[in-house]
């Protein structure tokens, strides 16, 4: 007899289901389907039952699926993952055909297989606790929900409904949930949920209406209609136009989930969940899905739990930060650490620069508080930590200061001498730099060792991914202070080692430069765009030029010439940075804050500048360049570049190279990152192609000495 789904029956023949696996969840694997097996077997043999209540011992109600088993899945097992959903689904419709009523008592996070099985009863309860989460983020993980997800929801709430949290892998809270229908009733506790479950239960006894599912009764019609109800199609043909105009074609899992819910606006219950399972199995042994799952699951889990973390247990806590500079950064640094609870000190040259980062947070907390992210009282405590001074006694007794002032290395020595010593006692000096060399600036330092690079991503408050980078003398304890200060701001840290540049600058200046070096050859502008996007970057590489602006650009490699960092003549595109100087300095096109870079700007919109073509376009190399090539001369750049960071010691580990690439520059998800493109593509495979482009375009393209290695090896990037 299974021990880890207690069983009890109460004096009114209601029997209580409490799910308790071994282990920290309740996850879908061989332990948790035998238990289910065994239950429902006794269920069904049950005297005079008169109602099921399911629910949890655990924190959450259940978790899903186990992904360590489905990213084990190979190419030609999709039977064998077809026949195993087909099992588990025949579970799920077990509890549907039981004699008595089935009611989910859900006390936490129902995601994934967790909500499947919830809907499987025929009524859900939960507790209104934050804690409580309920949704189908299959989608994300380049899967889509196999134990009846798609089927049961759509045909609870129908295709129109469904379509987001299907197609976008929403939570959603308990109080959204009981007005979206997801579920029926809410409960103030745990003690409360299992009494209001019991008398749902004594209310809707076995025949009624509500003891049964709302598919399996006489007449069942999914709301919104079936395929061939009025405005249907358009809506099908609306909703696949706007899934290929964001996908691009590249991931398959929306295409197969809207594939999948077509399926259920066109056939029976039972031959849904059938074709649910065969898409599924056809899904999970695709590259994507895989790539998807090590990335946002197992690698996302590596970083944010610490992995690049020293191993130092006292878990340090910032009580008050200090931020140089109320720019465009610093002032998302400041609102974010208010947020969280920590004294801020905005420090700037004048009041009016600070009270600008003040009003800044201040915008950025009444949009929270409209959009019932922040309560109102909430964000005016959080408004009142922030103080505006141009005094740098204020800074006196922070813990952390972090400095966040323009790329200027003279600049940053003259803060670091001036206000280092307001620290705390073993407080931290942190850069937020982009590009110059932590060392450099830690020059300037009494205490290098307690000096580090936290290189943040604008807009701050919305970018998760933080960049945190060890000089040559950084400690251990710094280190690890400011991997908590990260987890303290809800960013997800990865750590790197000092370089110009670091990893995510450096790697994602690549397909920009490739891209200005294709059109000095004579691409056609607007073609290499168009390939850009069908990497799956969500703007083409000139349009995300202008943004970063050309001047910027060309300013950044000017001083890293200037500090000895580069020499031009190792520049691997020349012809790409010299297309740019002429841009800026003969045409005054600097970028998009300076009017206008490879495009120019309206009202209407933006459109290549129009004397580009003129300029560069050369009608024979264009034609002579296939799109393979150019798809391939921008992508393959920044997964060389992260492969020499992960040679070079830059990269500390594949995780990070892979999460950082992914959250922070943009990488294609489907990708899984820049280092685990190499192992989905094969990496003999990969060396080769690299050695024709070398061949034909230059030595940037060259697969460095570490996938030769691990051929050698017969590893993978992992």
């Amino acid at each position: 007899m299974n021990t880890e789904f207690i069983y009890q029956k109460d004096a009114d023949n209601i029997v209580t289901v409490t799910m308790d696996m071994n282990g920290p969840v309740n996850a879908i694997n061989d332990g948790f389907i035998a238990a289910l097996k065994e239950t429902l077997d006794r269920l069904e043999q049950e005297p005079d039952l008169a109602g099921v209540i399911i629910t949890s011992a655990k924190k959450t109600f259940v978790a899903g699926g186990d992904l360590n088993e489905l990213i084990a899945a190979q190419p030609g097992q999709e039977e064998g993952v077809f026949t195993r959903t087909q099992m588990i689904k025949s579970l799920f419709r077990r509890i549907e055909k039981l004699s008595a009523p089935s009611v989910a008592a859900i006390n936490g996070a129902a995601l994934g297989g967790g909500l499947e099985l919830a809907l499987s009863c025929n009524c859900r309860i939960a507790v209104n606790h934050r804690s409580v989460q309920l949704g189908l983020p299959e989608v994300g993980l380049g899967l889509l929900p196999g134990g009846g997800g798609i089927v049961r929801l759509t045909s609870l709430i129908g295709f129109q409904k469904a379509f987001p949290y299907l197609m976008d892998g929403k939570k959603i809270n308990a109080e959204k949930a009981l007005s979206e229908g997801f579920i029926h009733a809410l409960a103030a506790d745990q003690t409360a949920l299992l009494a209001t479950a019991k008398n749902w239960i004594i209310n809707n006894a076995a025949g009624s209406e509500g003891a049964s599912q709302p598919w399996d009764r006489k007449g069942f019609r999914i709301p919104g209609g079936n395929e061939s109800s009025p405005g249907m199609s358009q809506q099908i043909a609306m909703a696949s136009a706007a899934l290929f105009k964001k996908t691009r074609g590249l991931l398959p899992a929306p295409e197969f989930i809207l594939n999948t819910m077509v399926e259920v606006l066109r056939v029976d219950f039972d031959t849904a969940l059938t074709i649910e399972s065969r898409q599924f199995s056809q899904l999970v042994t695709r590259p994507e899905a895989k790539n998807m799952i090590n990335a946002f699951f197992f690698q996302m889990n590596q970083v944010a739990g610490g992995k690049s973390r020293p191993k130092i247990a006292e878990k340090h806590t910032v009580k008050k930060l200090g931020v140089l500079g109320g720019g465009m950064m610093g002032q998302g640094i400041a609102m974010v650490a208010a947020q969280v609870g920590i004294e801020v000190v905005i420090k700037d040259v004048s009041i009016e620069s600070a009270a600008k980062a003040k009003a800044y947070a201040e915008n950025g907390f009444a949009k929270l508080v409209a959009k019932g992210r922040m309560t109102a009282e909430d964000a005016s405590r959080a408004l009142a930590r922030i103080k505006l001074s141009v005094d740098v006694a204020d800074l006196q007794g922070c813990d952390f200061i972090i400095e966040a002032v323009f790329e200027n290395i003279e600049l940053k020595h003259a803060l670091v001498k001036e206000a280092e010593t307001m620290l705390a006692d073993g407080g931290v000096w942190a850069s937020n730099t982009s590009t110059l060399p932590i060392t450099r600036i830690a020059a300037a330092s009494s205490k290098p060792e307690n000096f580090i690079g936290m290189h943040f991503f604008s807009p701050v408050d919305r970018m998760p991914l933080l960049e945190i980078i060890c000089g040559e003398q950084t400690s251990d304890e710094t280190l690890a202070k400011a991997f908590d200060l990260a987890k303290q701001l809800r960013k997800m840290p990865i750590v790197v080692n000092d370089a110009p540049g670091f990893y995510t600058s450096r790697t994602i200046s690549t397909p920009i430069q490739e891209a200005a070096q294709l059109i000095a050859e004579g691409v056609d502008a607007v073609r290499i765009e168009n390939v850009g996007k069908s990497v799956g970057w969500p703007v083409g590489p000139l349009a995300l030029q202008d943004e970063v602006s050309q001047k910027l650009s060309l300013d950044i490699i000017d001083a890293q010439i200037a500090m000895g960092l580069r020499k031009p003549e190792d520049d691997p595109t020349p012809q790409g940075t010299a297309l740019m100087r002429c841009l800026l300095n003969e045409h005054g096109r600097g970028g998009r804050v300076h009017g206008g870079g490879y495009y120019e700007y309206s009202e209407s919109g933006k459109a290549i500048w129009s004397k580009l073509k003129a300029l560069y376009f050369k009608e024979g190399v264009d034609s002579a360049i296939s799109d393979a090539d150019i798809r391939d001369r921008l992508l393959f750049r920044p997964v060389i570049e992260s492969l020499v960071c992960l040679q070079d010691g830059v990269l500390r580990s594949v995780a990070d190279g892979n999460i950082g690439a992914i959250m922070g520059i943009g990488a294609p998800s489907w990708t899984g990152g820049y280092l685990q493109f190499v192992n989905t593509y094969g990496l003999e495979r990969f060396a080769e192609r690299c050695t024709t482009l070398a061949e034909a375009y230059g030595e940037r393209f060259r697969a460095p000495a570490i996938v030769a290695d691990k051929i050698a090896e017969g590893a993978n990037f992992n």
